[in-house]
């Protein structure tokens, strides 16, 4: 890319970021960047807050892997809360919190990924017909420091990803993952601890 392409495209991601701050009321510190455009929701009440120097990228443009679909920051409901730390890296990610998705500082998250917390609906086992009209309020969801997650991984609630704790592509993630550990598969095993 010529020097006058990039310098193009980094002044539009700027101002892609100012407009995204602004206008959604998302907390941020120095040297967040959006990537291209990102879907977003966010409830007038609820949180979203990104640490300084984190990337969300919503563009294919020099990214490694094929990105199926933008980011999406869905913070829906008044008590949702979204923390990304700093340093992060987050490509082509939906992360929507119904209740509580933190994510820790210096974490890779690849394209394609889905975190959410919630499953949707309630069982309604009772009633299954009612089930269309109800709504889960979640189940947090803690990825600590240091955390990398390959492309296409599914992190469900309540799920702690432990301190350096890797989750290999495609993986579908329930429950408590050791730091410093690979982890698998659908469901994700362990690989690996170290």
């Amino acid at each position: 890319m010529s020097r006058f392409k990039h310098l193009i495209y980094l002044i539009k991601n700027k101002i892609i970021t100012r407009y995204i701050i602004t206008f959604y009321s998302i907390s941020t510190d120095k040297g967040v960047l959006f990537k291209g455009i990102p879907h977003l929701i966010k409830n007038k009440k609820a949180h979203i807050r990104i640490g300084k120097n984190t990337i969300i990228n919503s563009s294919n443009f020099g990214y490694h892997i094929n990105m199926h679909s933008s980011c999406k920051l869905y913070a829906d409901l008044p008590l949702s809360t979204i923390t990304i730390g700093s340093n992060c890296r987050i490509h082509g990610t939906c992360i929507h919190a119904s209740n509580q998705i933190h994510i820790g500082n210096n974490c890779l998250i690849a394209a394609n990924t889905q975190i959410f917390d919630s499953n949707g609906h309630l069982l309604s086992f009772d009633n299954p017909t009612y089930r269309i009209h109800t709504k889960d309020q979640g189940n947090t969801i803690h990825i600590e420091d240091n955390v990398w997650i390959g492309a296409n991984c599914i992190i469900l609630g309540g799920t702690r990803i432990g301190n350096g704790a890797i989750i290999t592509a495609g993986s579908v993630v329930k429950g408590n993952i050791p730091s410093k550990s690979i982890y698998g598969g659908n469901p994700a095993q362990l690989i690996k601890q170290y």
